[in-house]
């Protein structure tokens, strides 16, 4: 018995050195999430980039929230945060108002509508103009409507809605408010569950436009006398500009199984008046005439921000992009190419970001990366104190 004990033995010691040498074991329970397209480099190949994950610890700033959907700061203690049921809330000094700023009455949250993503005027600290993109029941439909705010303080008043009428949903409803370094006013939407109009230009829905702070059309936009920027698109809530090359890139989200095969979400380099396929393709599938994602995520994470990082606190962090992640939980890491715009070079899920489904990602004035969760959406698992911002600072 000894003797076949022993032999036992053996052979598994042999075993888990051949997985060892073929990279198998020891298992790290941190493992990039898999995609379709793994362009991964070693850190000596990449002269001024570093994939190192620096050391960190996750901080709470404020809890309480109702799904918080996007935030900015409007100065180096302020935040301004929207939640999906029509509230804009403030954050000073990591005190949470208890009194919102503002309350959108006529906001509809259902699913993935209601107030939704919240940006600055790049004059902010001489107009005081706040932007936000809002669901709400307009002749028995459901659209949304950019809106235009004073921020007075104490208190925001509407100034002005910019533009109206954009097709929207329960489901597929965008929406992300950005200007670019051009001082242009970037929209997502969504198709709105009606795919067919992603590929229709006489639609907003399914799209990214362009326009300027009051809501004209920029005579330099792609098509004539239309807002639309870029086209073919499923559900964008998040686009931002690389700093090493001016570029913009977004994310998307891939069919759910009622409209295609589930996964397929996208992270793509937006081009101006290109084609990004949808729902003519999707997954792995390619078609004359249209831009293919630059990776595919399936199964899905429902990427629902994106932003490039360029402070000072995480010199590792330096140009990396970052995207959260609702049905993947955390916060996805991406380094780009400094030579090709179209070649990401690594990526992993940040470790130890185990706070359930995470919404919008931004930079903080003090180089932290704050991030909300969105627990509270009816998809989540219901965490102690959610909803929650939280920040990501050095250890």
């Amino acid at each position: 018995m000894k003797i076949i004990l022993g032999i036992i033995f053996l052979i598994v010691i042999g075993l888990l050195g051949y997985s060892y040498y073929r990279g198998g074991f020891p298992f790290h329970p941190e493992q990039p999430i898999q995609d379709s397209k793994t362009e991964s480099s070693s850190p000596s190949s990449i002269p001024s980039l570093s994939t190192k994950t620096p050391s960190y610890k996750i901080e709470t700033v404020a809890s309480g929230l109702f799904v918080p959907w996007s935030m900015v700061f409007t100065s180096s203690d302020r935040i301004l945060v929207t939640e999906r049921n029509g509230n804009i809330r403030e954050i000073v000094s990591g005190n949470l108002n208890p009194n919102p700023l503002y309350v959108f009455k006529e906001v509809s949250p259902k699913g993935e509508a209601g107030l939704m993503s919240i940006g600055l005027s790049p004059e902010y600290k001489s107009d005081k103009l706040v932007y936000v993109c809002v669901s709400y029941a307009k002749n028995n439909k459901l659209v949304n409507k950019v809106a235009k705010l004073k921020d007075e303080g104490d208190t925001l008043a509407v100034d002005k809605i910019i533009r109206d009428d954009i097709p929207a949903a329960s489901s597929h409803a965008g929406c992300a408010v950005r200007f670019g370094p051009d001082k242009m006013l970037y929209v997502t939407t969504g198709d709105a569950t009606d795919k067919n109009l992603s590929q229709d230009k006489n639609s907003l829905a399914g799209k990214i436009l362009r326009m300027d702070k009051d809501g004209g059309i920029p005579t330099d936009n792609p098509f004539p006398e239309s807002y639309i920027y870029a086209y073919g698109l499923r559900n964008t809530q998040g686009l931002d500009w690389n700093p090493q090359n001016g570029e913009i890139y977004a994310v998307d989200h891939g069919p759910s199984g009622f409209d295609g095969p589930g996964g397929g979400d996208e992270i793509n380099h937006i081009k101006k008046g290109h084609n990004y396929g949808w729902p003519l393709v999707s997954h792995e599938e390619t078609r004359e005439g249209t831009v293919p994602p630059l990776v595919q995520y399936t199964p899905a994470i429902a990427p629902a921000s994106l932003v490039f990082y360029t402070g000072d606190a995480f010199p590792d962090f330096k140009n990396n992009a970052f995207v959260g992640m609702l049905k993947g939980e955390g916060i996805l890491r991406i380094i780009f190419s400094e030579s090709d715009p179209d070649k990401i070079i690594y990526k992993e899920k940040l470790p130890e970001v185990s706070v359930g489904r995470v919404r919008d990602v931004i930079e903080g004035p003090d180089g932290y990366i704050y991030f909300t969760t969105s627990n509270r959406d009816g998809r989540g698992t219901v965490q102690s104190g959610d909803d929650k911002v939280y920040r990501i600072v050095p250890n």
